[in-house]
């Protein structure tokens, strides 16, 4: 089942002193052991400049974003992204960014959004978001990535 990290997940994975750090970066270890995981441009562009408020240097900023460039596909949207997008936002009353961030996922073949900032649980038009980092969802994530490592 394809995939992708909002952006949220990808900074608490990089930033090491983010109380989120440890279960982010295992999920994302996770992931990168799979073949069903991408991210998009928009990630990977919101996951530098957070870091950067977060006070790291342009260049390690850049680092983090390079090692998510190697682990898994990104992918961008064609222009029809952004009328899917603009179609979500009004009638779900998403964010643009959020929903355009969902419209390249669901482009790309994403069955699953993992991100904290949407509503948890919800199933938007075939794209399923889940706050990996909620119990509750343990037992879903498991299904979607590969096992932990022991």
């Amino acid at each position: 089942m394809r995939f992708t990290f909002d952006s949220n997940i990808l900074v608490y994975a990089a930033h090491a002193t983010d109380e989120k750090h440890e279960p982010a970066y295992a999920l994302v270890r996770r992931a990168s052991r799979g073949r069903d995981c991408v991210q998009t441009l928009q990630s990977l562009g919101e996951c530098y400049n957070v870091l950067r408020k977060r006070g790291f240097a342009a260049a390690d900023a850049e680092t983090a974003v390079a090692q998510y460039r190697t682990l898994f596909p990104v992918v961008a949207g064609e222009p029809e992204v952004l009328d899917d997008a603009l179609r979500v936002s009004r009638i779900h009353k998403l964010q643009f960014w959020d929903a355009f961030m969902w419209a390249t996922a669901k482009e790309a073949g994403c069955r699953v959004m993992f991100t904290e900032d949407l509503q948890d649980g919800r199933n938007l038009e075939g794209v399923r978001i889940v706050n990996p980092l909620n119990q509750a969802n343990r037992e879903f994530v498991d299904l979607v990535l590969p096992p932990p490592e022991h």
